[in-house]
């Protein structure tokens, strides 16, 4: 696909709001549809929206009187991308404590542990957030929001959710609980990654009532308790950060032996367990950029990490491990993957489609398909380049203007830059040799 000169690039943006901006209802024509579902990739294809919903994809569709159309000129089109799993929208500035609220510590001042799994992140999820938009231009239209493992807390982080980035406020998915596994959690369990499992073996217990609530050795709430009893009896998944094969092994058999239905978020070593992983049909989260032993649980990192899984069956997603301000670049990290081995469609599906189905979303986004939301990003080339950029993104058929709190600093500070009288060059290259 031809590489396009910037100023023609948001020459082309802004013809794209100016045609669709505040409509729910359009036609985009003539894209190379990636659909991210059972119809792959569509070339010359055409997307109906009517009232924000996907009403349509095929060849040649009819444009409906009144509805407003936009020429792909065959550009890639693809549903909004999965951010991977971040604190979007709970941490504006992550060196001021006061704009984070992704952790709880309510132990800290006594070194007491404190388990909450009823904690919720998402209760003081913030749309207003000047990440939201700056994220958001650059294609990715969702997130889930993490509840980490802090000091003073413990290793069950607390519940988290999807979120749309449109500005919307409540979950768009079901609560999603977090734990925090290995050498980085051992601190929340007297300093020995073999308590983490004496732990999570002792909330089942409370949970079961092989433990009553009254005793003096509890460590859940009522609240905590009927919390936890959702995640067992019920179905609900549970995000568990570990890198380490023989944690991941353990994991599985923990999970087996008590029905939970986990999905794994790092996973550097993942690759080692594949065959086990695909069997019990675990999602994995990788970082394709953890190539190199960071750390004691990461020494077997490897850049094909997400392609070992997926030629043994694992759906594979992609997350950076809770880099939320650079949560845009996860499509780089999709790049990487695909330049080691995942097939592209793959690639495209671990930002999709498998982030969907693993957080309970799929019926209504992560997929280009009659009846879902036309949550949509038109882009200049390959989505998984590094040279791509958004040109145009809808949400629910609505176009969304493509500028930030960066793009307004940068205007701001272009004009400040460049003297009327400079033709147009900055201080530093004046447009006539002064010699």
């Amino acid at each position: 696909m031809s590489r396009l000169p910037l100023k023609a690039l948001a020459a082309a943006a802004l013809s794209f709001v100016a045609l669709a901006a505040g409509a729910q209802d359009l036609l985009i024509r003539n894209a190379t549809v990636h659909t991210a579902g059972p119809q792959g990739t569509l070339q010359g294809a055409d997307v109906l929206v009517r009232d924000g919903v996907i009403a349509a994809v095929g060849t040649g569709l009819p444009a409906p009187a009144g509805v407003q159309v936009v020429d792909a000129q065959s550009r890639p089109l693809t549903p909004t991308l999965f951010g991977g799993i971040t604190a979007i929208g709970l941490e504006e500035v992550s060196g001021e404590r006061s704009t984070v609220d992704a952790s709880l510590a309510l132990g800290a001042e006594t070194h007491l542990m404190t388990v909450r799994p009823e904690f919720d992140v998402t209760l003081a999820y913030n749309p207003a957030s000047v990440l939201v938009p700056v994220t958001r231009i650059e294609g990715i239209g969702w997130t889930l929001l993490e509840a980490g493992s802090t000091e003073g807390g413990s290793i069950i982080g607390g519940q988290g959710a999807v979120v749309r980035l449109d500005g919307s406020a409540d979950p768009a998915g079901p609560d999603v609980l977090f734990i925090d596994l290995g050498s980085d959690a051992a601190e929340l369990s007297g300093r020995s990654r073999a308590a983490q499992w004496m732990l999570l073996d002792q909330l089942v217990d409370e949970v079961r009532g092989r433990i009553p609530a009254g005793s003096h050795a509890a460590l859940l709430t009522p609240a905590g308790r009927d919390t936890l009893k959702r995640y067992l009896d019920a179905g609900g998944r549970v995000v568990v950060n570990v890198d380490r094969a023989a944690d991941i092994r353990q994991l599985l058999r923990w999970s087996d032996r008590h029905g939970v239905d986990i999905a794994i978020s790092g996973g550097a070593e993942a690759w080692k367990l594949a065959p086990a992983l695909a069997e019990a049909g675990v999602p994995v989260f990788v970082n394709p950029l953890a190539n190199l032993p960071g750390g004691f649980d990461q020494i077997g990192a490897t850049m094909e990490n997400a392609a070992r899984l997926e030629a043994a069956g694992v759906a594979v997603g992609f997350t950076q491990g809770g880099d939320t301000h650079n949560a845009r670049k996860v499509r780089q990290l999709a790049g990487n993957a695909v330049a080691n081995g995942l097939p592209w469609e793959d690639g495209l599906a671990g930002l999709t489609s498998v982030p969907a189905r693993a957080f309970g979303v799929a019926d209504r986004f992560g997929s280009i398909a009659p009846g879902k939301r036309a949550d949509l990003v038109l882009w200049s080339g390959d989505p998984l380049e590094v040279n791509a950029v958004a040109l145009q993104v809808w949400m629910d058929g609505e176009a969304i203007p493509m500028s930030s709190r960066q793009t307004e600093l940068r205007d701001r500070y272009l004009r400040t830059l460049v003297p009327r009288d400079s033709g147009g060059l900055p201080r530093a290259y004046p447009a006539t040799d002064s010699r």
